[in-house]
């Protein structure tokens, strides 16, 4: 059987050609990269180049041993001296020195290489000063400001804590502010005191701590300390709050009265 091998003309020799000659390069050029891999290094995975091992640095195309201190860890990042101090120790310079723990303090922070005071203490200088806490008072979360803070009732004034002198028909407040204290529903502060408000008829307490405690019911308006009926003149109706009137649409108000025209 004759079969007829397909002509590749001049050009399909010529990829041929290229072909047979780039894979020699190519084998070369892995060979180069491979013999430039400097000892204690790793090829990279991916972009090419290398890195060096964990406890080698790169230093003038080469891989150096890094020098550890006492008390110190090999780290595996890419940057910074390639060490880190242990726990309870902090680097100063080329070393790692052990944290100065004074009494009534424990090491804080991620690394261990700082310290914080215990409940109840509070930092002055390179000591844990203990916090005095006044009768009535106790410890706060934040070792800031004062340390403490009075129970309900009291207040601080100077360092004790105080009895809040609350008045009859009034309650003490969570306020660290004012007078620690408010007058129950129907009562305002006069003077000190909690009053009855005396509400009048057609009137109810509108829960307010400010002006006269009171409002009049809808319908109704305020006229000094009593509740006097809206009068609707004609062709009128109560307006939105109810204490006064507008106008029946097409009307206008003039004076005292709805008019139409103009």
């Amino acid at each position: 059987m004759n079969t007829k091998r397909p002509k590749l003309g001049v050009f399909g020799y010529a990829l041929i050609y290229l072909a047979v000659i780039a894979v020699p390069a190519e084998l070369g050029l892995a060979q180069e990269v491979k013999g430039a891999l400097p000892a204690n290094a790793t090829a990279k995975n991916y972009g090419g180049g290398w890195d060096c091992d964990m406890g080698y640095r790169k230093n003038a195309g080469s891989c150096v041993a890094v020098t550890l201190p006492v008390n110190a860890y090999l780290t595996d990042s890419s940057y910074g001296v390639g060490w880190a101090c242990k726990h309870g120790y902090k680097q100063v310079d080329e070393s790692c020195l052990a944290v100065a723990l004074p009494a009534n303090a424990y090491l804080s922070g991620t690394s261990g290489d700082r310290w914080s005071c215990e409940r109840g203490y509070r930092q002055l200088n390179n000591t844990c000063e203990a916090i005095s806490v006044p009768e009535n008072g106790y410890l706060t979360p934040s070792s800031s400001g004062s340390g403490w803070t009075c129970e309900r009732g009291y207040r601080a004034l100077a360092d004790n804590c105080v009895a809040i002198a609350v008045p009859e028909n009034a309650y003490l407040t969570a306020t660290s502010y004012g007078a620690g204290w408010e007058c129950d529903r129907g009562y305002r502060e006069i003077g000190g005191a909690c009053e009855a408000i005396k509400v009048p008829t057609h009137g109810y307490l509108s829960g307010r701590s400010f002006g006269k405690g009171w409002e009049c019911e809808r319908g109704y308006r305020i006229s000094e300390a009593t509740c006097v009926a809206v009068e609707l003149p004609e062709n009128a109706h109560l307006d939105f709050d109810g204490h006064s009137w507008d106008c029946d649409k097409p009307y206008r108000k003039r004076s005292r009265a709805c008019t139409s025209g103009d």
